[in-house]
């Protein structure tokens, strides 16, 4: 028996990860209730990686062909050294041809979300700024990492500022720029960049730099900053550079993998779960993951409290390890000196003589269906 089927259903944010989950659960039957504090689902970001795990759910949705309009398929990712110099290859097109990478600009991301969600049914609410937790029959918190549900079930938390500050950037892109993600990794900084088709080309940078230790995307940095800060990058970031009239600045934090996600009829997805620093590219894949998974733990019986207990337990190692992942990217990308040239010569090896081998490393995440449940 289903346990969707005419339930209320009450999600607070109207991000990825709300929209996804109002989506999988309205298709289900039960009746969805998104609460926004904007007053416009705008802006916030901008270009999003999606991998082939998050496709899956899209698909499953019934949103595949129209996600693939509204997104690019990305070829490959190269990691490159700050004079633009290659460092390694992975051959996403070549290598795993039957898997569907994409890049896309986060406002389409969500304003399809949003398209799909209203016609399953889902009621969404702008404009509606959450100041208690309502006494519903089953409460989901998506919003984010100031999220009010994360604290309840948690109590108060001090994330740990990493000493790095993140730039976002959205420019003009080349006619016919190629739908690859680049990486360029300097000491104590790096920068990707990639298109996102309509001629946008998404920039975010980052620098290791302690004196910056706000967060949130939407803060207004100087664009002469950003430059001054990549001054001495080669290849085509000068260029890009340039081009950056606005920018928005950010420190980044590591927050824990909630200890509790759901206390039988209360749950936490998304970044309110799971906060990540953005070196996977898995922040908005995991909160599609998350709205899947939820919605199948809630449709296969009536049991609330034991569907909610099953999400947390299919969910969280998985978001840990993607979590884990991430910090040492973070790592990885920022070495200086001999280890950066060692570890630099080889990957270059690798990138040569098995050139598979950096991707499949990451097969247990590009693999996972989260709708084969």
């Amino acid at each position: 028996m289903s346990g969707l089927k005419h339930h209320p259903v009450t999600i607070i944010g109207a991000g990825v990860a709300g929209l996804t989950a109002a989506c999988a659960l309205a298709q289900r039957g039960a009746e969805v209730t998104v609460l926004e504090r904007a007053g416009a689902l705008r802006e916030v970001g901008a270009g999003l990686q999606i991998s082939p795990n998050a496709c899956r759910v899209l698909a499953a949705l019934g949103l595949e062909s129209r996600f693939r309009a509204i997104s690019l398929p990305s070829e490959r990712v190269e990691l490159r050294d700050s004079t633009g110099r290659m460092v390694a290859r992975l051959d996403l097109a070549r290598h795993r041809p039957g898997d569907p990478f994409r890049l896309v600009h986060r406002a389409r991301l969500v304003a399809l979300l949003e398209e799909a969600a209203r016609e399953a049914g889902a009621r969404i609410e702008l404009g509606h700024d959450v100041a208690e937790l309502p006494e519903v029959p089953l409460l989901i918190g998506a919003d984010g990492v100031k999220s009010r549900l994360r604290a309840v079930l948690n109590g108060p938390e001090t994330p740990f500022f990493t000493g790095q500050t993140a730039w976002r950037a959205l420019i003009p892109a080349e006619p016919n720029a190629a739908p690859v993600a680049q990486v360029f990794m300097g000491p104590g900084r790096h920068l990707v960049s990639y298109p996102l088709g309509q001629g946008q080309r998404n920039i975010v940078a980052v620098v290791e730099r302690p004196d910056w230790q706000e967060e949130g995307w939407s803060i207004p940095g100087e664009p002469s900053e950003l430059r001054a800060a990549f001054a001495r990058f080669g290849g085509p970031v000068p260029g890009w550079l340039d081009r950056v009239e606005q920018v928005g600045i950010w420190g980044l934090f590591r927050h824990p993998v909630a200890a509790h996600w759901q206390d039988g009829r209360r749950a936490l997805i998304g970044d309110a779960a799971h906060p990540t620093l953005p070196f996977m590219a898995q922040g908005a894949v995991m909160a599609i993951e998350d709205a899947w998974v939820l919605a199948a733990c809630l449709d296969a019986g009536p049991d609330q409290e034991a569907a909610l207990a099953r999400f947390q337990t299919l969910r969280q190692p998985r978001c840990r390890r993607i979590v884990e992942a991430a910090n040492a990217n973070a790592r990885n990308y920022h070495l200086r000196g001999p280890t950066r040239a060692v570890a630099h010569a080889g990957l270059r090896a690798v990138s040569r003589l098995a050139p598979t081998r950096l991707i499949e490393r990451f097969a247990w995440l590009y693999d996972h269906d989260p709708t084969a449940l």
